[in-house]
């Protein structure tokens, strides 16, 4: 049979940086969830052609996702795929 790969201690600042990623994990997880949910509520309030709530919800896309791209969730061509997406599904 196989060894078992013995690993060495893992020293205190590691320790930390497993926490803090995943910390930093979890929190990413939660902004990226929130901006999907409300894109799924913006393309449904478009559905039922609703365009003064719409308009508002599309604001409220851009500005979760202008937000994400500021704190380094989305890189800047992504959320500007995103955006013209959400945009071009209003007119």
């Amino acid at each position: 049979m196989a060894e078992e790969k013995k690993f060495p201690k893992k020293t205190p600042t590691a320790k930390k940086r497993d926490l803090q990623n995943a910390k930093r994990r979890a929190h990413n997880r939660t902004l990226k969830s929130r901006v999907a949910t409300t894109i799924r509520f913006f393309e449904k309030t478009v559905s039922e052609k609703n365009v003064e709530a719409a308009k508002t919800q599309l604001h409220q896309v851009f500005a979760l996702i202008d937000k994400g791209v500021n704190k380094g969730l989305f890189k800047l061509n992504k959320a500007a795929r995103m955006k013209s997406k959400c945009a071009s599904r209003i007119s």
